[in-house]
């Protein structure tokens, strides 16, 4: 957090706010819930107080707080989310304007293609979905690889959709982006080398689309492409999941990404 005559900046967001419309209880406690993750499903208190950089005595005020509000559960020992976190993100689903709108053209491609859609946000260093095609009768096939369901949060570096959306940054933005939280490897194929993924990133705005094969998981293939809003400014990544023994990166570029486009274009003329 950065103090600039009398407001605050947001590292990420570069965000503004007066230093007295600030509220660093609220921020601490939303961290805390942030704190987490699929890697750590429970934490105890000194957990939480490394990962979210305030004192013991604070982060188990916090703890007991959320305990008592009823996101948080515990054994006295360990803490854990509830399932009252949901009305967070299910409040957003259900009324935010860019899921709804994208839902039928999502589930129309699907239909077309037999094959998984989804439109997604970056959130930091994370892709989250916040809306996925979705067809009754598939509901017993695995039409969409693993990690796609509405809400997971994937690593922006080794997805399709997180490589379109970093590549409509500008450059300095990427490169602070690339220093401050690293590409870590999660395959043999995953990008670690940094120029490497800043030249990559450089060649995706040039062409607006993003081939990317088993960077994140192996056996899984994706293409993504922008989405803009009426000003010119990306603000979600539609992309198409499937895996590698099902279709062939000339099938998804000439085939798929097309229909990609096209729909980019028309959730453009909508949203």
């Amino acid at each position: 957090m950065t103090t600039m005559d009398g407001y605050l900046q947001h590292p990420n967001s570069h965000e503004q706010i007066r230093q007295e419309d600030y509220i660093a209880g609220l921020a601490k406690g939303l961290a805390l819930l942030e704190a987490f993750g699929i890697d750590r499903q429970r934490l105890n208190v000194t957990q939480v107080a490394e990962r979210t950089g305030i004192s013991r005595t604070a982060a188990r005020r916090h703890l007991k707080t959320l305990k008592y509000l009823g996101y948080l559960e515990t054994d006295e020992h360990y803490f854990w989310l509830t399932h009252r976190v949901l009305r967070l993100s299910s409040s957003y689903l259900s009324s935010a304007h860019l899921p709804k709108i994208a839902q039928s053209f999502l589930n129309l491609l699907c239909a077309q293609t037999s094959l998984a859609f989804s439109l997604v946000v970056l959130d930091d260093n994370e892709v989250v979905p916040i809306a996925r095609s979705y067809l009754p009768q598939h509901d017993n096939l695995r039409v969409s690889p693993y990690g796609m369901h509405l809400g997971n949060r994937l690593p922006a570096h080794a997805t399709s959709t997180g490589k379109v959306l970093l590549a409509a940054l500008s450059e300095q933005a990427q490169y602070d982006w690339v220093k401050s939280y690293g590409l870590k490897r999660l395959t043999p194929f995953t990008i670690l080398d940094e120029s490497k993924f800043l030249d990559v990133l450089k060649t995706i705005s040039l062409s607006d689309y993003c081939l990317s094969k088993e960077e994140h998981e192996l056996g899984v293939i994706a293409i993504a492409v922008p989405v803009f809003n009426a000003h010119g400014k990306v603000i979600a990544a539609l992309n198409c999941m499937s895996q590698t023994n099902r279709v062939q990166d000339d099938y998804l570029i000439h085939q798929i990404l097309p229909l990609l486009r096209n729909t980019a274009n028309e959730l453009r003329n909508v949203i």
